[in-house]
């Protein structure tokens, strides 16, 4: 099988930074339509059109260059993290369609292992796909559009959180530090098979358990990382503070971090939001971990504080690596504050 070229930043380290991209949106028309639940106006993961009282539909699409070169992880790593936001929105997945940039002249057999690996995680989830639409392009690129329902009473803003919540992290962090070591072969085989597993499980068992419980907020942590996507769960109203050594991650990322194999989209996450965060006694890693880019990252949810040991509980049982990060607490100076870990 021919290698795939990486491109320039695979995964969701390729997003555009929210700074840029937040004030274009801020100057586009808004939609009053009274139906449109939630539109690109709350930073939300997934458009939300309700058709009665009792259903609305989620629309949402991601699509990302090569984050591995084995084109079928590819494809799986891809379809995990497009259909993350329909869990993030409290909703079950219903149909996808492939976006897909391929270059004329590479071998088509490629393009079918990375349709393979999106379909059966498809498959999966509960969904069926449709189809979608190709075009030529110098690079490969791959996502899907995807379709869910939610009952509009039920939805999951990622803005609603209250006072006293506890913040419930699903998976661990520093899945981008471990591909960029990767990228520059750096990485040892056992972070990578880590990585690679995180990055393919699907939001699905962790949304499942979520719906016995309130959930007041809940977004996925993707491109933008843990901070800022915190940040934009807060909405202004409250202040969260973070004990960093209830932070999951991939223990290997302490040595990549030291030996400096860090992001340029990391980079642009903490030039966003780094003013807005307090930092007490943390060290450089803990930082980096808490920028990075996450890839089909895990989810992150507010919820009341008598029921977050129970949640936890019962999702490690499902082999899912929930930690409580934290609590949501009155508007202070910052909007983030990160203690509690001791400088290694």
């Amino acid at each position: 099988m021919e290698e795939i070229i990486f491109c320039r930043g695979g995964g969701c380290t390729a997003k555009l930074g929210a700074g840029a991209l937040g004030k274009i949106l801020s100057k586009l028309p808004k939609n009053r339509d009274p139906d449109l639940l939630v539109g690109f106006d709350s930073n939300d993961d997934g458009a939300v059109y309700k058709i009665n009282g009792e259903q609305a539909i989620i629309s949402t699409l991601d699509f990302f260059p090569p984050v591995v070169e084995d084109p079928y992880l590819f494809g799986s790593i891809a379809a995990a993290n497009a259909l993350s936001d329909i869990y993030a929105m409290g909703g079950e997945v219903k149909t996808a369609l492939n976006i897909v940039c391929f270059p004329e002249q590479m071998d088509m057999n490629i393009l079918g292992k990375i349709l393979q690996g999106g379909s059966e995680k498809v498959i999966e989830a509960g969904g069926t796909l449709c189809g979608g639409h190709s075009i030529v392009d110098e690079e490969i690129k791959y996502g899907l559009s995807v379709t869910g329902i939610v009952d509009p009473a039920k939805i999951y803003h990622n803005n609603g959180c209250r006072n006293g919540d506890a913040l419930i992290l699903t998976k661990k962090l520093g899945v981008g530090i471990i591909m960029t070591a990767h990228r520059i072969h750096m990485d040892s085989e056992e972070a990578f098979s880590k990585a690679v597993s995180s990055m393919t499980f699907l939001n699905k068992y962790a949304a499942d358990l979520l719906k016995e419980y309130e959930v007041h907020a809940c977004t996925d942590v993707t491109g933008f990382g843990f901070l800022a996507h915190l940040l934009e769960m807060l909405d202004g109203k409250h202040t969260a503070v973070i004990e960093s050594a209830q932070i999951p991650y991939f223990e290997e990322c302490e040595q990549y971090v030291q030996e400096f194999y860090l992001t340029a989209a990391a980079q642009k996450n903490r030039n966003h939001v780094g003013d807005q965060v307090e930092f007490e006694d943390q060290d450089f890693v803990m930082e980096e971990l808490l920028f990075d880019p996450q890839t089909s990252g895990g989810l992150l949810v507010s919820v009341k504080w008598e029921e977050a040991m129970e949640i936890v509980s019962r999702m490690r049982e499902r082999q899912i690596p929930a930690q409580i990060v934290g609590k949501i607490t009155e508007k202070q100076k910052k909007s983030i504050i990160v203690k509690g870990r001791k400088n290694k």
